[in-house]
């Protein structure tokens, strides 16, 4: 069973939202997704000032066995990002609900994380993949 840290909310799509604050939240993608993936080589995410948009694809993650799509699991202006994972992408493999955190976005549409699934519900999605 992969590791989901309580109160976090995911996407279907394995990323992990930690909210911040009233209007910012931090994202990455979870242990389930970074297991899958096997050991990263490289990651390209939105930059400072960018706008992502829930649903769609936010960058790559690339691994020794394939490369992966990043998918915004929120709306909002990127005001922050992980510049440590350009030279240290396998931070991801070792701490993806530490230090393997990506960018922090400011949210658009708040309500847009009632969307997105609890904990348990995370949980017992991927139970079934």
């Amino acid at each position: 069973m992969s590791k989901v840290v309580e109160n976090w909310l995911y996407s279907k799509e394995h990323e992990w939202v930690e909210v911040l604050g009233e209007n910012r939240v931090r994202v990455g993608i979870t242990d389930f997704a970074q297991n899958q993936l096997g050991d990263l080589v490289f990651v390209e995410i939105p930059q400072v000032g960018d706008e992502v948009t829930s649903n769609e694809t936010m960058g790559t993650v690339e691994s020794v066995k394939a490369v992966s799509d990043l998918f915004s699991p929120v709306s909002g202006k990127v005001v922050e990002v992980n510049a440590e994972l350009e030279d240290s992408p396998e931070v991801i493999n070792s701490d993806a609900y530490g230090q393997g955190w990506m960018i922090v976005i400011e949210l658009s549409n708040p309500d847009e994380l009632k969307g997105l699934l609890t904990a348990g519900q995370y949980a017992a999605f991927v139970e079934e993949e």
